[in-house]
Order: structure tokens, then C-alpha cells, then sequence
């Protein structure tokens, strides 16, 4: 049964409000790909960004958050995301025509983004904005719940975690996190960022990496970001809600849950910040500049289209995320 649009508005002021991987994540993934990118793309987005200090895509991570709450910037609120109107835990996938709104979506986004940050005629405030959604919302993708229309993106599933009220799509975005690192100041990310890029290169991630580039394709910004989209997804069934929503709702999570999803929360900012270098050297030299996977191609078929929509469902998946209001689930974090 679905959540009468009065209840939707009365809960909304009181649920929180979070960001994706909230500024601990966000600022990881940023210095994991600083830790990847070629000398000419440092340069490139350094001189966009105006910014030689040793955090200069860090700097500008969670940029995207604070200009959606400005009046100016409300429109990108429905970028930080695509919702997935799909059946967990039985069945996930992303479909573009199907989950991308009229407004827009983050595999949009990213798309579009991509082309205006290489647009050299635009003004450079443009293309710094560009480049500053492309760093956030490639770590947006990779929040499993950033690909999910389930209760708008587990935002109205109700959990506790170490004895607090808050919601899933809070843990998985800031609560986990911050519980295996301890903090979410900017030391804490670059250090998590020194451990998870050693890992990439001889660690636990290193036969896996070549892997996460395949599906990149600068010069096709949707069919790339629909393939990061649908790999994200996947985990919304196999780990975020395996026995469906009720399973987990109103559950204490910082135990058996917590230790199971860790993992996955590791590899996927370690997978977001070493797709965000390729990406970057790609738009900066037309080359990954990793030695990975390859610089054109569609990847392995998971851009696919899927079937047998029901338009109603959709319909009433898209008026429940509207009545949460603009937010989306996606506000400041600290």
C-alpha cells in the first residue's frame, strides 16, 4: 500500500537529510582519483578549478550538495540520482527510458556534463560547474540507493543504527562509513583514500580493477554511466535489502548488517574513485591513462534495455519522490 501524499508531507521536514557517501565518502573518492589521474589531467582540472593545492578535486566534492540547496541550483536536485522501478529483492536493473525522469537523472547528467566541461567556447564558470557535478555525481552512482526507487531510495525505510533512529539510505550513505573509519574530517578521507588506492594497485581490488573500467566511452556518456548505474543496482539486491525492505525496517543495523555491507561500501568508493580518474583522463587526453580496459567500447551488455514495464507503478514511484519534496534524500550531510 502506498504512503498517502498528507503523510509523505508531514514526514518529510522530520526525515534526514543525506548526501551520497555523505562528506566522508564524497571527499574519498575524490582523493582516490587524484591518486589516478595523469599529469596532464591534473592540470587540465586543475586550471578549470582554479585550485594547485594538493586537494583540489577533494575540494570540490560535495560542491553539488550545497548548490542544490540554493534557489539558483534546485533544478539539479533530480541529478543526484535515477530511480530504478524495478522489484527487489527478486529482481534489480536499471532501465534509461524507463527510470530517467523528464527532469532528468544522474546517468543524464553525467552525460551532459561531460560534453559542456569539454565545450572550450563555454564560459569557464560553466565548465567549472561542469566539472565539479561530473566529480560528485560519479560518486553519487555508486551509492547503490542512488540507483533505487524503493521507498524513495530507502529514505522512507526507518532503521536504528548504534541505538539511533535514522533511516537506511542515511547508513549506507554516512553512518556506515564513518563507523569503519572513525571521522569524516578531511584526513580521515585522504587516509582512507591512501588505503583503498593500495589496495587497487596490489591489494585486494587489484584483479578487479581492470574490470571496473569496461563500458567506458567518453564519447557515449549515457551507455558509460548506465553501465556504473546498473553494476551499483545490483547490490540493492544482493546486500542493501536481500530479503526485501520489511526485513530490515525498524531493525537495529550496526551489527550482522553492518559487517556485510562494509565490503561492498569499500569497493564502491574505491570503484567510483578509479572510474572518476579514467573518466577525467578521458575528457582531459582521450585516453584512461590507466593501462585498464579500453578508452571506446559499450562494455559487457549491461546498458541493455529491460521490458515489461508497468506504467503505473512508475507513475506512483514518481509522485511519491516528487511529495518527499526537493530534497530527494540528497541535502548537506555536515
Amino acid at each position: 500500500m502506498s504512503l498517502s501524499k498528507s503523510l509523505l508531507l508531514s514526514l518529510a521536514p522530520l526525515l534526514p537529510q543525506v548526501s551520497a557517501w555523505g562528506t566522508l565518502g564524497h571527499t574519498t573518492v575524490a582523493f582516490v582519483a587524484q591518486n589516478f589521474v595523469s599529469d596532464r589531467t591534473k592540470s587540465f582540472t586543475q586550471g578549470i578549478l582554479n585550485d594547485s593545492s594538493s586537494a583540489y578535486l577533494a575540494n570540490v566534492a560535495t560542491w553539488a550538495d550545497s548548490y542544490r540547496s540554493t534557489a539558483g541550483g534546485s533544478f539539479s536536485s533530480p541529478f543526484h540520482y535515477i530511480d530504478a522501478n524495478d522489484s527487489p529483492p527478486s529482481s534489480c536493473g536499471v532501465d534509461y527510458e524507463r527510470d530517467c525522469s523528464e527532469e532528468g537523472c544522474i546517468v543524464s547528467a553525467i552525460s551532459n556534463y561531460t560534453s559542456r566541461v569539454q565545450t572550450t567556447y563555454l564560459p569557464l564558470t560553466e565548465r567549472q560547474k561542469a566539472l565539479k557535478w561530473i566529480i560528485h555525481f560519479v560518486g553519487d552512482i555508486h551509492q547503490p540507493l542512488h540507483t533505487e526507487a524503493l521507498e524513495v531510495g530507502g529514505n522512507l525505510i526507518n532503521v536504528t543504527f548504534n541505538g539511533t533512529g535514522t533511516n537506511l539510505h542515511r547508513i549506507w550513505d554516512t553512518n556506515m562509513p564513518e563507523k569503519l573509519i572513525g571521522g569524516f574530517a578531511v584526513g580521515d578521507a585522504r587516509d582512507w583514500a591512501t588505503t583503498l588506492t593500495s589496495e587497487i594497485m596490489n591489494g585486494s581490488f587489484a584483479k578487479d580493477a581492470k574490470g571496473w573500467l569496461n563500458g567506458m566511452d567518453v564519447n557515449d556518456g549515457i551507455a558509460s554511466a548506465m553501465y556504473w548505474a546498473i553494476d551499483s543496482n545490483a547490490f540493492v539486491c544482493s546486500t542493501v535489502v536481500p530479503k526485501g525492505a520489511d526485513a530490515v525496517r525498524d531493525q537495529e543495523l550496526s551489527g550482522e548488517y553492518y559487517e556485510t555491507a562494509i565490503p561492498v561500501i569499500q569497493m564502491q568508493i574505491a570503484k567510483a574513485g578509479y572510474r572518476l580518474a579514467a573518466w577525467l583522463n578521458l575528457v582531459a587526453t582521450m585516453e584512461n591513462g590507466l593501462g585498464t580496459g579500453k578508452k571506446r567500447g559499450k562494455g559487457n551488455g549491461l546498458e541493455r534495455r529491460m521490458v515489461n514495464w508497468d506504467e503505473k507503478a512508475i507513475l506512483e514511484a514518481r509522485r511519491v519522490r516528487k511529495t518527499f519534496g526537493s530534497d530527494c534524500g540528497c541535502g548537506d550531510e555536515h
